[in-house]
């Protein structure tokens, strides 16, 4: 049994953070960082039956096209993905009564949709990426048995690429849901690999007063290649949500509208749009399912 200081639950039989039950969620679910970003997709829902919000994680479900979906904004970085994907897996895979897991054990579908900036002159503003691959840059996932699911052959090329400080922490590259990928991939969506920084600033090379530890690391990414796949972007959660959900059983995918450009300083002139335009894109494929 999992005792109560492991899997903590609310009074009404919630899990903790997320303030959920299992009828809650739907087995399609939309990440977002931005809790302001959960009804710029529910909008285009024919339907919500249930929102609630604790914190920084807010959840609607709802109908589109028939298809019952789930959006959840997840906040910023690893660390808070460790919390959803954790508390999520346990809303279908344990039983909260009995404290038990369960025999059956339920696959989710999760796509993340965020903004980006892009780390190659190519992927111009307005463009959407699919991450390839997730490289985590932030440790987290280490604190998990993560060899089965890693990719370590990247992982061994972009350390020595990159020389990467062992100080740091092993960089750790998982791979996207194979079957999710076959769903949402177009012509016109770039693929790569998607760098995921445990911070903002220093960790993606932005200097304010502090300098860093490796100011080239940017550059190194820019030209970093593994059988054919490049760097594409950088951000703060897509490799968790790809290390977490391979390890516990779930498809997960990362779709970014790239709003900024760092290799050429241009940023989208109208980022709005570009978001809108990738989310009815999901929704749309995932109700073909």
């Amino acid at each position: 049994m999992i005792q109560s200081s492991e899997l903590i639950l609310n009074p009404d039989g919630s899990v903790y953070h997320l303030n959920l039950r299992p009828e809650h969620i739907a087995h399609d679910i939309i990440f977002v960082g931005d809790q302001n970003r959960v009804e710029k997709i529910t909008q285009f829902f024919d339907s919500i039956e249930f929102s609630t919000q604790k914190r920084e994680f807010k959840t609607q479900t709802g109908i589109y096209k028939g298809k019952r979906i789930s959006v959840m904004s997840t906040g910023i970085g690893p660390d808070n993905i460790d919390i959803v994907v954790n508390e999520l897996d346990a809303l279908v895979n344990i039983d909260l009564e009995t404290r038990q897991p369960k025999e059956k054990l339920t696959s989710l579908n999760i796509i993340r949709i965020g903004t980006s900036g892009s780390l190659q002159a190519d992927i111009p503003v307005d463009s959407f990426v699919m991450s390839k691959f997730g490289l985590g840059l932030d440790n987290m996932l280490r604190s998990y048995l993560i060899d089965e699911v890693s990719n370590i052959a990247l992982e061994d090329a972009f350390i020595n690429h990159t020389n990467w400080d062992s100080k740091k922490g092993r960089p750790y590259a998982i791979a996207c849901s194979e079957k999710l990928e076959k769903l949402i991939e177009s012509d016109q969506i770039f693929k790569g690999i998607t760098a995921t920084a445990g911070g903002f600033y220093g960790p993606q090379g932005r200097v304010l007063r502090l300098n860093i530890q490796d100011e080239e690391l940017n550059s190194k990414m820019d030209n970093f290649g593994f059988n054919n796949e490049r760097i594409t972007n950088l951000e703060m959660e897509t490799a968790a949500i790809y290390g977490l959900s391979s390890l516990l059983g779930h498809n997960a995918l990362s779709l970014n509208a790239i709003i900024a450009n760092r290799a050429s300083g241009t940023f989208s002139k109208d980022p709005y749009k570009a978001v809108d335009e990738l989310i009815t894109y999901t929704l749309n494929k995932l109700a073909e399912r």
